[in-house]
């Protein structure tokens, strides 16, 4: 059983929630840009969420599988269609083998996901699937995929059309709902909610200002390490000493330049630069299917807020599991374990 890259597209590589632990080594966390879309998808398709997902960026690939096997689609719309008729996103999706799936480009948002049931056959590296571009390694041979690239799948499903009709008709006919404070539609949002930082205080008034007022465009050389944001030049009242600290997700920095940047997944793992906040934690999907050329207006919150929002979402996140335990068990009926493979 497997999913073979006939097209490899902009980028396409596997990422899951993270290669936490490893920081103090200087080993950069990754994971998955989005990963609310990354975790809708592996528990729509009836996995648990860590296991890691293919990350698709701007203009996706072509697949082609060599046998069944249950998919879902989260996150950006990438246009997809399979054999020609388009595919619903957050849908378990049953593939027969021959079956082609395209994802020529992303018509809203930047970044899809997709999950596959039971994963990918991808060894872990330090605890995690998930790949580090900069350094070459984790993923698919740490790199993005490439055309003629196969990757096994961990489990097909019945190998005749009849039984595969049945379960996609039965899966079909299961409701998924979708609560609002997941924010499953983040790529149509332009306000990002942040906690300032104690280096706020250093900024002129009128950069804090500047700060709120301005709609910021994502800069060109944004990307998987951090998005640099350009606008109006922020200043600092005084410059300071300071010393190198670990970094997050979501931290924004203030370089010499004036320019902020937030970091995103492949952040580096200490920065000394002022830390003017940082970005909370459900709304960095909106800045993650931002592309360059986007814009992005910046609310801040405080602490308090930033918990009870993310509180909500995590108690979202579980009720929706629960909602999903009969088509899980629909697809873990089904399922044909396929002999364990290296990459």
């Amino acid at each position: 059983m497997s999913m073979k890259i006939i097209k490899p597209g902009m980028l396409s590589q596997f990422q899951d929630g993270g290669r936490w632990g490893y920081q103090s080594l200087g080993v950069s966390v990754c994971g998955a840009m989005d990963l609310l879309s990354h975790q809708l998808a592996n528990l729509i398709v009836g996995n648990t969420e860590d296991l890691a997902t293919l990350e698709i960026t701007l203009i996706g690939p072509t697949l082609t599988f060599s046998d069944s096997c249950c998919v879902c689609l989260a996150g950006a719309d990438m246009q997809a269609k399979l054999n020609g008729k388009p595919v619903t996103r957050y849908r378990p999706l049953i593939i027969s083998p021959g079956d082609t799936m395209t994802l020529p480009q992303a018509k809203e948002g930047t970044r899809a996901y997709l999950a596959a049931y039971g994963g990918f056959a991808i060894t872990p590296l330090l605890g995690s699937q998930s790949t580090y571009l900069r350094s070459g390694f984790g993923g698919w041979h740490g790199r993005g995929l490439k055309a003629g690239d196969e990757i096994a799948l961990n489990i097909s499903l019945p190998t005749t059309s009849s039984a595969r009709q049945a379960l996609s008709e039965t899966l079909w006919n299961k409701r998924i709902y979708l609560p609002s404070v997941l924010g499953i539609w983040a790529s149509r949002k332009s306000i990002v909610r942040w906690i300032r930082s104690e280096d706020w205080s250093d900024l002129t008034t009128e950069s804090q200002a500047a700060m709120h007022k301005t709609a910021w465009r994502v800069a060109n050389d944004a990307d998987r390490m951090g998005f640099r944001l350009d606008g109006p030049k922020l200043t600092l009242r005084t410059q300071k000493e300071r010393l190198s600290e670990p970094t997050t997700f979501g931290t924004m920095q203030l370089p010499v330049s004036g320019q902020p940047i937030v970091l995103m997944a492949d952040r580096q793992t200490t920065g000394g630069y002022p830390k003017l906040g940082c970005i909370t934690s459900v709304d960095l999907p909106i800045l993650a299917q931002k592309k360059p050329g986007d814009r992005v207006r910046f609310m801040a919150i405080d602490l308090d807020q930033a918990s009870a929002l993310d509180a909500a979402r995590q108690e979202a996140l579980k009720e929706l599991s629960v909602q999903l335990t009969s088509m899980r068990h629909c697809i873990a009926d089904a399922a044909i374990p396929t002999p364990l493979q290296e990459d």
